[in-house]
């Protein structure tokens, strides 16, 4: 399987990227801007993480028939201080809110993606320590 982006240049460091029809700006501009036109390059490695873990854990999360109320991610990243500034780990939080969550099942569901099926992390990991975290927030469920 073959993927492709398209990237054109819009003006100083601003670029429209393109992939699938959907449009994005990247803007390396955003220190010096006080309307930033987009994201930068680094920042979306780590959107890319966790967007393709949380599907993943979601779509695992559905098929064992677990009730989550909700779930957020983030990712911290940290980079060298040399040249040229590359990333040397992320540490990825993961907080699932729900009522009588089973650890032992988030616990599989964030396994199953990191070894099997997220590959920007299968990507990502030869290259960079990743590290993970799961917290439980307790709240009742609101869905019928």
């Amino acid at each position: 399987m073959k993927r492709s982006v398209e990237l054109n240049w819009v003006e100083d460091l601003v670029f429209e990227v393109d992939t699938d029809g959907q449009k994005m700006m990247i803007d390396a501009n955003m220190e010096q801007s006080d309307k930033p036109r987009g994201f930068r390059p680094k920042a979306l490695m780590m959107v890319s993480l966790a967007g393709c873990t949380a599907i993943d854990v979601i779509d695992i999360l559905n098929k064992m028939r677990v009730p989550i109320e909700g779930l957020s991610i983030s990712v911290d990243g940290k980079l060298r201080d040399e040249l040229p500034k590359d990333y040397r780990s992320m540490h990825v939080t993961y907080v699932f809110r729900g009522k009588d969550l089973s650890r032992e099942k988030l616990e599989r569901a964030v396994e199953l993606s990191k070894e099997k099926y997220c590959g920007v992390s299968a990507t990502l990991v030869r290259a960079i320590e990743l590290t993970y975290e799961i917290k439980i927030e307790e709240q009742p469920l609101s869905r019928p």
